[in-house]
């Protein structure tokens, strides 16, 4: 049995996923835990001397990359029920050291920050089309500023990073991703003059970058802030406090949910979602409202009468990326044009998220249009169905891809859909609980 009381036949270990057309959705989840907050709090965890226990931990890819890289660089991780019992290394990881986080992009990210309390501290991946290649110059390049000793492959993976630093002032480039100042922020605590941390450029995805202040609250770690985040100050000679913390429920995964919801007839209930809660994908909600949902709070559960008719909206989706193409199914099937601007940051995850995204929804016959920040999805009433769609190794594409299989009038194939383990691994069994049907098919490749 899962978590949640479902009950949950092993799947392949590569599969695609046959999407069958539904008729209706309803019944009561649980929303998965946070992926988020999951790999924030292991590695504050981990950076604490003592016992931590996290409560609730996501069960994904990327919650077991951060739980091996700690292991290998010297935590004591037991895991009791849901729940992760974490003896923390403090300021000393083990030293030449070689981490593989496998494709988890702010796993790689984080760690790399901390690896500057290292010496020879090197970086691999098993996937070198994706992770391999997303860029990491510009963090690379302030832990450098910092004193660092860092060789890498162009600014990507293969890396390797060497400390000892003694904290100062630093910049790094916020346009292309959070994560740089994230994975500083976790390392400022623990320098001898802290870290006065200034971000340069148009400040992405502001949500992610205050759950990794939310963190280092919860962990009595000390900061300031200026209201925009473009500086923040953190003393040195902090410790992490060793304790108990609770995950969060999951408001990315979620929202796939909610729009299968939404898009379907039935009344499906969501439980675990805080009202305020600091993930940007929480903005999932009002969108959906905006394009006509019926969806209402009773505490942390959230309920959809699906169904209904929906419209097109202009969104800035910048505080909500990891929504984006969950939002994407829903606006495929409501009257008008949609369109998600400021979305430039969609192009340097495990795949374009733009134009891989656009080329599929063309695939499936619904019209989209991108530029270099945006993407326009022109609604329509009918997807054929009856392709084969590319996951293009990505969640969040497997998220979309299904989402409109649902609706669709005749199967759709989704290539790769083991890849969902990343973020959502019961993203089928969820669906399937509230009356989706799916075939699952071997195939050979990884």
């Amino acid at each position: 049995m899962s978590p949640d009381g479902l009950s949950t036949p092993e799947l392949p270990e590569t599969f695609d996923v046959l999407v069958h057309p539904a008729q209706a959705l309803s019944g009561e989840l649980r929303a998965q835990p946070s992926k988020n907050y999951t790999t924030r709090y292991l590695l504050a965890a981990a950076l604490a001397e003592g016992e931590t226990r996290v409560v609730g931990i996501a069960s994904s890819e990327d919650a077991g990359a951060m739980l091996r890289c700690l292991e290998d660089w010297g935590a004591g991780v037991t895991l009791v029920g849901d729940d992760a019992v974490i003896r923390g290394f403090g300021a000393v990881p083990r030293t030449g050291v070689t981490l593989n986080p496998g494709n988890a992009g702010a796993v790689a990210r984080f760690l790399m920050g901390v690896a500057a309390l290292t010496q020879d501290t090197t970086f691999v991946t098993d996937y070198p089309d994706s992770l391999g290649k997303r860029p990491q110059g510009d963090l690379l390049a302030a832990l450098e500023r910092l004193g660092a000793r860092v060789s890498s492959n162009g600014g990507r993976l293969p890396l390797t990073i060497s400390g000892p630093v003694q904290g100062g002032t630093v910049e790094v480039g916020a346009e292309k991703s959070s994560q740089y100042a994230s994975a500083l922020i976790f390392l400022g605590p623990l320098l001898p003059r802290g870290l006065d941390l200034r971000l340069t450029g148009q400040i992405k995805s502001h949500a992610p970058l205050r759950q990794t202040l939310d963190t280092l609250s919860a962990f009595g770690v000390r900061f300031s802030a200026s209201e925009d985040l473009s500086r923040i100050s953190i003393p040195g000679g902090q410790k992490y406090g060793a304790g108990r913390v609770s995950v969060p429920g999951d408001y990315p995964g979620s929202a796939a949910i909610l729009a299968a919801a939404a898009l379907l007839p039935g009344e499906v209930r969501l439980g675990n979602l805080r009202e305020n809660d600091l993930q940007g994908e929480r903005e999932a909600v009002a969108v959906l409202r905006q394009m006509g949902a019926d969806i209402v709070r009773e505490g942390d559960t959230l309920i959809v009468r699906g169904g209904q008719p929906l419209n097109a909206v202009t969104r800035d989706g910048d505080g909500f990326t990891d929504a984006v193409q969950a939002l994407t199914a829903a606006a495929a099937l409501a009257g008008g044009e949609t369109t998600w601007e400021n979305v430039s940051t969609l192009r340097l995850k495990e795949c374009d998220r733009i134009s891989d995204t656009r080329r599929e929804l063309e695939r499936l016959g619904i019209h989209a249009t991108e530029t270099a920040d945006s993407l326009s999805i022109t609604g329509t009433g009918k997807i054929a169905g009856g392709v084969t769609a590319d996951g293009h190794g990505d969640h969040r594409m497997i998220m979309l891809l299904t989402l409109l299989g649902l609706r669709a009038d005749a199967p759709i194939r989704i290539t790769g859909a083991h890849h969902i383990r990343k973020s959502y691994p019961l993203f089928f069994r969820h669906l399937e609980a509230l009356g989706a049907r799916f075939e699952y098919l071997p195939t050979d490749v990884y």
